[in-house]
């Protein structure tokens, strides 16, 4: 049998500007996210410097798990807005970011805890960027290139962690850290010091934030066209708005510069018209093929012109790819609470606990540092993304979708069952190499697993839709599905990892998690990649 076509190349893949827009959508949803979590200890500890380290910490989990818990509520609610030809994908998003940037405004200028939820909160209800970037890149590129289109979005989340962090951590309090240039007899502070950043000294990471949002806003309005299948062919004045901008930009800056531009429409005008039936083949046309040529063609059918009920959308297949999607995310979110308690928890002490009742009974974790961890995740992070751009479409093209994405489940609960015997390693060897090769060795069969899984379950929920009118709201039941269960799985991950240290079996929540992960794989052997 002749091997089937390469997959498409990076090259190859039109609307590349575009895409780049609906990358950028959920690269600065992450990334305020991201630099959110680097600073708002300490702006939670200024609303009360009189609370405990225990309180803190627990406001922060609430902060966080209020952004995800409305996305619940709301995912399905704008997917099935983003589907009515009302609305359509581009106002969504729209909404979406500049929703996000006046909730990072008010979080900027909050004074206390609770009014610090109700920003968030207000953040998590208008979020839709996960189901309307999703959708707008379905829609955007033909199904060939979705193999390399879709793993855009995982990406942006590597990318919004590398950056996120460091930037909200260095814009923090910068009276404080930066006094040469705005605190006291400084640069921009004058003699008094900047008085907006000494009343609220963790607005700046925030205002930055809601600056990137909107930002990016603006370029949606100007850049993104509606994808909506019902909606095109109707006027877009901010898309109309950016062709000009563009038209512009290239006549006076890239035309003084030397360069010209080669515009498409121009070339095809430039081509002799002759239709298709007049070119000169190797085989002359029959009969029947000449009347199938004058043969008037039947006009396209029209879209739909409202929306369509949502149980329409609850398929059998979407039903079982929704369930690996709630495994998934579930196995995913308890993973990353787990493994940074289990890297920060302290060492084994022989003197205490000198006899571990193998292979089961032994507690302790590795006992890093912060910074260590952080650093080891950085270099792996980087490593996720070489391995999603080359090594993914690859395999997806040697074994399908289906069989790709099922196989890589299969890698986490080894991955899951293996980890908690590095704490073995940690106490009783000296031996850092050995004990950084085992590190390593768990967190690259987690990101191998994950390269193929996520990008694998977002093109089974895209291919499950059983309909483009209804797109909108599959990718809406996928984000809400998703928030859940990643809002679930630290909480009962915590929990089991809190009871198995107190019985002194470090394990049990790694073990656990890996049963969890493998009755996690059962739904996907009856999944089909389509409707």
């Amino acid at each position: 049998m002749a091997p089937g076509p390469p997959p498409p190349s990076w090259s190859s893949i039109p609307k590349k500007f575009e895409l780049a827009i609906i990358c950028s959508v959920r690269i600065v949803d992450f990334f305020q996210q991201a630099a959110l979590q680097a600073f708002m200890f300490y702006q939670l500890a200024s609303f009360r410097p009189s609370a405990s380290e225990s309180e803190i910490s627990f406001q922060v989990g609430v902060l966080q798990g209020v952004f995800t818990a409305a996305q619940i509520f709301t995912s399905v609610a704008w997917g099935r807005i983003a589907d009515n030809p009302a609305w359509g994908r581009k106002k969504v998003i729209l909404v979406s970011l500049a929703g996000q940037g006046i909730s990072c405004v008010g979080v900027a200028f909050s004074r206390s805890f609770a009014a610090a939820v109700v920003w968030r909160t207000l953040g998590g209800a208008v979020n839709a960027t996960v189901g309307g970037a999703r959708t707008a890149l379905s829609e955007k590129t033909e199904k060939r290139y979705h193999s390399r289109t879709f793993l855009l979005l995982p990406l942006a989340w590597n990318v919004a962690n590398i950056f996120g962090p460091p930037i909200g951590g260095l814009m923090s309090d910068p009276v404080q850290y930066h006094p040469r240039w705005f605190g006291e007899n400084s640069t921009f502070g004058g003699k008094n010091g900047v008085a907006w950043m000494k009343a609220f000294p963790y607005a700046p990471p925030s205002l930055f934030c809601a600056l990137v949002l909107f930002a990016d806003a603006a370029l949606v309005f100007f850049g993104l066209e509606e994808t909506l299948v019902s909606c095109q062919g109707r006027r877009d004045r901010g898309f109309e708005m950016g062709a000009t901008i563009q038209q512009l930009f290239s006549k006076f800056v890239l035309r003084r510069s030397g360069y010209t531009r080669l515009d498409q429409q121009d070339a095809i005008a430039d081509t002799p018209q002759q239709d298709d039936a007049e070119l000169q083949t190797s085989t002359p046309l029959t009969q029947i093929v000449k009347q199938e040529l004058q043969r008037p063609q039947t006009p396209p059918k029209p879209a739909p012109i409202g929306p369509v009920p949502f149980k329409r959308a609850l398929t059998r297949n979407v039903f079982l790819v929704m369930s690996t999607v709630a495994a998934l995310d579930f196995q995913l979110g308890g993973f990353t609470a787990l493994w940074t308690m289990f890297l920060s928890t302290d060492r084994r002490d022989p003197k205490n606990d000198p006899k571990p009742q193998l292979p089961f009974k032994f507690s302790g974790g590795i006992g890093f540092q912060p910074s260590v961890v952080g650093l080891a995740m950085s270099v792996l992070g980087v490593v996720g993304i070489i391995c999603q751009l080359t090594l993914y479409p690859r395999m997806n093209a040697r074994f399908g979708l289906l069989r790709s994405t099922t196989y890589s489940l299969f890698f986490f609960p080894i991955a899951y069952t293996i980890a908690p015997y590095l704490s073995l390693l940690a106490s009783s060897s000296n031996n850092q190499f050995l004990l950084w090769t085992g590190i390593i060795f768990v967190a690259l069969v987690v990101i191998s697993a994950r390269t193929f899984a996520v990008p694998g379950i977002v093109l089974l929920t895209n291919n499950a839709s059983p309909g483009p009118e209804v797109l909108g709201t599959i990718h809406g039941l996928g984000a809400a599905v998703s928030s859940a269960f990643r809002t679930i799985g630290p909480i009962v991950a915590g929990h089991w990892y809190s009871n198995g240290l107190e019985r002194g079996i470090v394990g049990e929540a790694w073990w656990l998690l890996a049963v969890g992960a493998l009755l996690g794989c059962i739904p996907v052997f009856w999944v089909k990649d389509g409707r």
